[in-house]
């Protein structure tokens, strides 16, 4: 039985170039469940309904987390802050109907969430992935990676295997995220280097199909998950520096 805990169960958790990361527990708790309910919109609540108890718990905590940090970053209320969606579905901030100048992005897994946020409205990704082995790794590795990827992983075994593939996997996931264009994205296209988004260090990657644009690709990654951040740099900007490390959750 888990053990009910108080207070906020969001925290920062690292910064890159003005972006700012937050970590949301997710692990069970009752107390904090039914308050995130609370700060759920009627529309988000049909839509908490509609889950199965685990990712219900999920988007409860995120949701709730989200609104908070939003909320808290414009100035505004709870009640007047509401969420829309661009073109290909990506969620958009609105207060009082008005779209907000500020990009945001959230990604979770297992007990574990990461909420990404930026002032200017620029295009940004994050993923975070728990590192679970896979029974079916080899057919994901197949359908996911191009054939650098493939014979690189191909080359590992165990827990050294698990740990690259999530890494390439999280950097793929926030580029597209990123990228803002969903589904329509095939990520076997492109290719992410072995030591892309490594730790402290900021890496540039361009799309294959849109070489004009280029984006910053960041690890976010601790002992518990696999993560990754990716954001739009404007053009003939320098190279981002390293990470800004803040204090981590200690879920």
């Amino acid at each position: 039985m888990s053990c009910a805990r108080t207070g906020p169960w969001w925290t920062p958790y690292r910064s890159a170039s003005g972006i700012r990361i937050t970590h949301v527990d997710l692990k069970p708790d009752p107390i904090r469940e039914a308050e995130a309910l609370t700060r759920l919109d009627r529309d988000e609540q049909a839509q908490w309904r509609k889950y199965f108890p685990g990712p219900r718990r999920r988007f409860a905590l995120c949701r709730a987390a989200l609104r908070s940090i939003l909320s808290s970053r414009l100035g505004c209320s709870n009640e007047d802050l509401c969420f829309g969606a661009s073109g290909h579905g990506k969620p958009v901030a609105l207060v009082m109907g008005a779209q907000a100048d500020v990009s945001f992005n959230v990604s979770h897994s297992g007990e574990h969430g990461l909420i990404a946020v930026a002032d200017n409205g620029e295009r940004l990704g994050i993923d975070l992935e728990e590192r679970v082995a896979k029974r079916n790794l080899q057919a994901l590795i197949e359908t996911v990676m191009g054939p650098d990827e493939q014979a690189l992983l191909a080359s590992l075994q165990g827990s050294e295997k698990l740990r690259l593939f999530y890494r390439i996997w999280t950097c793929k996931e926030a580029l597209v995220k990123a990228l803002g264009t969903g589904f329509t994205t095939d990520v076997s296209q492109f290719q992410i280097s072995p030591d892309s988004g490594e730790a402290d260090h900021a890496h540039t990657f361009t799309f294959p199909h849109l070489p004009s644009v280029s984006w910053a690709l960041k690890d976010m990654s601790n002992e518990h998950f696999a993560a990754a951040l990716a954001y739009e740099l404007p053009s003939l900007a320098p190279s981002p520096g390293p990470l800004e490390a803040q204090p981590q959750d200690k879920a």
